[in-house]
């Protein structure tokens, strides 16, 4: 599962404000000659995280190390709250995470040289005052009805994981008892049904964002023909492949169960958000088709619903990308060796991901991929349901497709 990872540039939008350099140790001016740091906007805040950057203008192969910092104080430094940026030091974004809900931040690049650390601007943000919660019910397991509103994904006992998470919850979302499920939300009597959205959510592979990116999209996809689904797949301290076998298993079980749904079994689709859209990209590269638990881990035990193919029809990526974490891939052979299904790529000119999102749709238009990119002019990462715009253009998309799709 190695991936050729071309790392491209991250940040696109900067205000023209001067950055403050100076070296840490001695607060004195760094050379003229030398780096100079600006701090990306702040977006996609939510209660207990946040998503800035910067870029770096200057002898950037001096750099070593780069990122943000943050805390409740004005101008933070390194020795407060930081994170390491992911791209070109020439241009990243990276997360601010594990923020008090309804609280006040202030958030600053930074770059370290051998001289000392500069910093950015300081650029003031303050979260939201609700954070999510989408604990599966309690009660008992109908990981066998179709028609249950919650669907949990693995038997007891049979989860695929190479992570051995049994302590305490500390500052993980879920606790170890933790089984990946999915939420069913049905087409309403008298709608047509088109097919099934199965949605993953985003959260920096940290938490999943289910108030903006989970449960209000399902229910939009549900008004309008869909049998919709949210998958609450493992985020940390699992890997981002545990999690693509989440999804892999919900659309196993979707698929067989089409006739319940009454679906064909070929018009399945993904969609996703930031990690989630990344998430839905790693299952179609690497977990799709027959593809099951045993590519991770040799003590899984393979079952009657890993006889069902894991591919989906479409995927949609919104604000995401294929690739990992931050860093967009742009391997084309990959993308045409996986045959990657169409895509349909949404996103704002102000994310700070912008040119990541472009070199990735690209270079899969470039793959010989059907694709449909929507550029939002001036909306930022994380817009979720709010921008219903892009939930009409991806119902007319899938619509096209299920037109087209072969019969099973």
């Amino acid at each position: 599962m190695k991936r050729n990872i071309f790392l491209y540039a991250v940040l696109s939008l900067f205000t023209v404000t001067t950055a403050t350099g100076c070296d840490e140790r001695s607060d004195n001016p760094m050379p003229d000659n030398a780096i100079r740091v600006e701090t990306a906007e702040v977006t996609a805040i939510t209660s207990d995280n946040a998503i800035s950057g910067g870029r770096i203008i200057g002898e950037t192969q001096a750099v070593r190390e780069f990122g943000i910092c943050w805390a409740t104080t004005d101008n933070p430094t390194v020795s407060d709250n930081h994170n390491l940026g992911a791209g070109d030091a020439s241009s990243f974004a990276c997360y601010a995470t594990r923020l008090s809900a309804n609280t006040t931040y202030f958030v600053r690049a930074y770059a370290t040289t051998s001289a000392g650390t500069v910093y950015g601007q300081s650029r003031q943000f303050t979260t939201l005052a609700g954070s999510d919660d989408d604990t599966p019910p309690a009660g008992g397991d109908d990981e066998q009805n179709p028609l249950a509103s919650t669907i949990y994904l693995w038997p007891e006992g049979n989860m695929a994981k190479i992570t051995n998470y049994t302590g305490s919850q500390g500052s993980y979302q879920d606790p170890p008892s933790f089984r990946p499920y999915m939420n069913y939300f049905p087409v309403a009597e008298g709608t047509t049904v088109k097919g099934a959205v199965l949605v993953c959510a985003g959260g920096a592979f940290q938490f999943r964002s289910d108030q903006m990116e989970g449960t209000p999209v399902a229910q939009w996809f549900a008004r309008h023909g869909y049998q919709a689904f949210v998958v609450n797949y493992r985020v940390r301290p699992y890997t981002m492949e545990e999690g693509s076998l989440d999804l892999a298993r919900a659309i196993r079980f979707v698929r067989r169960h089409a006739a319940d749904y009454g679906i064909n079994p070929n018009d399945i689709a993904s969609v996703g958000f930031s990690a989630g859209g990344i998430l839905c990209g790693d299952e179609a590269l690497n977990f799709d088709e027959l593809i099951n638990g045993t590519a991770l881990t040799s003590d899984y035990r393979p079952d009657e619903l890993d006889e069902v193919s894991a591919n989906v029809c479409t995927i949609g990526m919104i604000y995401a990308f294929y690739g990992r974490l931050s860093v967009a891939s742009t391997d084309v052979e990959k993308f045409k060796s996986s045959k990657i299904p169409p895509t349909f790529f949404a996103y704002g000119t102000r994310d700070p991901f912008y040119r990541q999102f472009q070199a990735c749709a690209n270079a899969v238009r470039e793959a010989g991929v059907e694709i449909e990119e929507h550029e939002y002019e001036g909306m930022p990462h994380g817009f979720g349901y709010t921008h219903e715009e892009w939930m009409i253009s991806f119902d007319r998309w899938m619509t096209c497709l299920l037109y087209t799709s072969p019969s099973p």
